[in-house]
């Protein structure tokens, strides 16, 4: 990653009004990212907006304390096309942040894309994209450490663990390896309270969200001799729960939590189509799976959006195309 470092820090020094966004409901590890990038970029003397198509759900707004982070609408247009870089992270397709993407491209700016997800799109002009590393939070912090360690202040490594920590699945997930350990007791010397931000991230809950978990796991069903096990909710569910798909908080892990299960699905239904969360264990790539259906990700997690479809009819699908693989 030298040359797209070394490009990535000329671009940092050069520019001075940025603009940054992420995914279309974002997660720990996108605003994460967001703020320690924005204060990065500050401590270099740098004008910095965050500006999300998504509102930062409850359970992250701790984050939002170390750096502001804007809800896009028309009249932000004008940050946007005054920035001389916009910088997109943890997401690698403009159809993640789409409400602003016809803004972005009529933009002069500098486009950059910090990811860590597999298959980019063409839209950004230097990519920094690197699918080994389990967040991009995790890549940022390369990236800062090797221009000037010194600009990883406490809030910033704050917003790098809470991105870690919750892309890892709390370390367990499959890339979590000895250097994310290693990176993660660096932030920690910087003066991170690990239990702070965990329970801020998961023990700050309404009972509205225990409610939804708990319909949630009614719904689960198992397929194909218990190798598959599947999740589907309903829109009445977060009706009668009185929540939102913001307070889905990794549903998956207890699809997969299943013995013999080897894929956990879940289906979140939306007024234009369904939502799905694809997960698996081992050698299985699930990610094959979310390209026949327009999505992607990584090899042992993805995701799509399925457009103008039912639940049901989504379900049969998925379960379809994934009997080839289990």
């Amino acid at each position: 990653m030298t040359e797209q470092f070394s490009r990535l820090h000329d671009v940092f020094n050069t520019k001075h009004l940025f603009v940054i966004t992420s995914h279309v409901n974002p997660d720990a590890d996108a605003i994460g990212s967001e703020v320690a990038l924005a204060l990065y970029l500050k401590g270099k003397g740098k004008e910095v907006r965050i500006i999300n198509q998504s509102i930062t759900p409850d359970h992250l707004l701790f984050l939002t304390k170390l750096f502001p982070v804007h809800t896009y609408n028309s009249d932000l247009d004008l940050h946007i096309l005054d920035a001389d870089c916009f910088c997109v992270v943890d997401t690698n397709s403009p159809k993640r942040f789409s409400a602003m993407a016809e803004t972005v491209a009529k933009s002069n700016a500098v486009k950059v894309c910090i990811d860590h997800h597999l298959e980019q799109e063409s839209f950004a002009d230097l990519y920094v994209i690197d699918t080994d590393v389990p967040a991009a939070s995790e890549l940022l912090y390369r990236i800062f450490t090797d221009d000037d360690p010194a600009l990883i202040t406490l809030p910033v490594a704050t917003a790098l663990y809470a991105g870690i920590m919750t892309d890892t699945g709390s370390f367990k997930f499959p890339k979590t390896d000895a250097e994310t350990h290693l990176i993660t007791a660096e932030l920690l010397k910087r003066g991170v309270d690990p239990y702070a931000v965990y329970q801020e991230i998961y023990e700050s809950g309404e009972i509205n969200k225990l409610h939804l978990l708990g319909k949630a796991l009614e719904c689960i069903e198992v397929h194909y001799n218990g190798r598959v096990a599947c999740m589907a909710l309903p829109r009445s569910v977060f009706t009668e729960t009185r929540t939102t798909e913001a307070d889905v908080d990794n549903l998956t892990q207890y699809v997969l939590s299943i013995r013999n299960v080897v894929v956990g699905l879940v289906f979140i239904e939306q007024p234009d189509g369904v939502k799905v969360s694809l997960r698996s264990k081992g050698e299985i790539d699930i990610n094959i799976i979310a390209k026949k259906f327009g999505g992607g990700g990584h090899r042992n997690a993805s995701g799509a959006r399925l457009k103008d479809i039912t639940l049901a009819d989504a379900v049969t699908a998925l379960l379809t195309s994934i009997k080839e693989i289990v």
